[in-house]
């Protein structure tokens, strides 16, 4: 008996359904616990929690701040890193802040509100690296920097819009009273901006200023990494961070050093990325030490 064409093709459905229910929703699921459980891979599939006299104080696959209660770095300890995730490091708000080359000017808060406005990336980089400066004992100075950390930037008006003099010149992310970090460009007195203000009219122009092209400061200890849980920071950064945390700690910078290399990573599969150091263990490391 002929089943109808109708029919052949709903049961052709359910097998299919039904084959791959069980395909992937029971034994691939299955075979991938299985594979974790693989010695050397169990630790990773666990969260490869880190403890410390037999309580958990993080992940070696997750970043964390070392700060104290008021958000202030701990000069004993290495810092991390900043993070996008949420307050930091928040495994449930992962993700980039998705602020790229062109966010150079910021949205100023309302004074009624503080917490309403954003700062663009530029800002975040620049107020990251005068605080690092601060901290290290090096110049937190960069190009496109106002001394004061935000983004050195102007919304310039000319008389034929995209051409002609100057008119007006507006530095967009120095609120007023603020002093704007040039008295005058090309001729126009620099104004400060405020939050009300409409500068859509202007042409945005970051202006370099005087510092110098390289930084002591790298690039990672000033940016959130793509996934903003990155538990690791560059070679560079964690060298910038010995002397002080040698000096708190009352050792040698050579002794700091040797356990800095000690637990620096090398490239992935040898050719990936670039060496880099895991901050939580770095740090339980010299508290052992001490």
């Amino acid at each position: 008996m002929r089943l109808p064409s109708w029919l052949s093709q709903h049961l052709a459905a359910l097998r299919a359904l039904l084959f791959f229910t069980v395909a992937l929703g029971l034994a691939y699921p299955l075979l991938l616990v299985g594979v974790a459980q693989i010695p050397g891979l169990s630790g990773r599939a666990e969260g490869s929690l880190v403890e410390k006299d037999g309580t958990v104080v993080g992940s070696a696959l997750i970043g964390q701040h070392f700060t104290d209660a008021d958000g202030n770095p701990v000069p004993r300890y290495f810092q991390s890193r900043p993070s996008a995730g949420g307050d930091g490091y928040d495994p449930l708000s992962t993700g980039a802040s998705n602020l790229g080359p062109e966010s150079v000017a910021d949205t100023l808060p309302d004074p009624a509100d503080p917490e309403s406005g954003s700062q663009s990336l530029l800002t975040q980089v620049c107020a990251r690296s005068l605080a690092i400066g601060a901290l290290e004992g090096v110049s937190g100075a960069r190009p496109y920097c106002t001394t004061d950390g935000v983004g050195a930037v102007l919304s310039v008006f000319r008389a034929d819009g995209l051409t002609g003099a100057v008119t007006r010149a507006v530095s967009v992310n120095q609120a007023c009273p603020a002093t704007p970090f040039l008295g005058t460009y090309e001729g126009a007195t620099v104004e400060c901006a405020t939050p009300d203000g409409d500068y859509s009219g202007g042409v945005i122009t970051p202006v370099r200023g005087d510092a110098p092209d390289t930084s002591p400061i790298p690039a990672d200890a000033v940016t959130a990494s793509g996934s903003a849980l990155d538990p690791h920071i560059s070679v560079a950064y964690a060298a910038l961070q010995a002397p002080r945390v040698a000096r708190e700690r009352g050792l040698a910078v050579a002794d700091v050093t040797s356990l800095i290399e000690d637990h620096t990573a090398g490239r992935a599969l040898g050719f990936l990325g670039e060496p880099a150091v895991n901050v939580l263990e770095l740090n339980l490391a010299l508290d052992a030490r001490a």
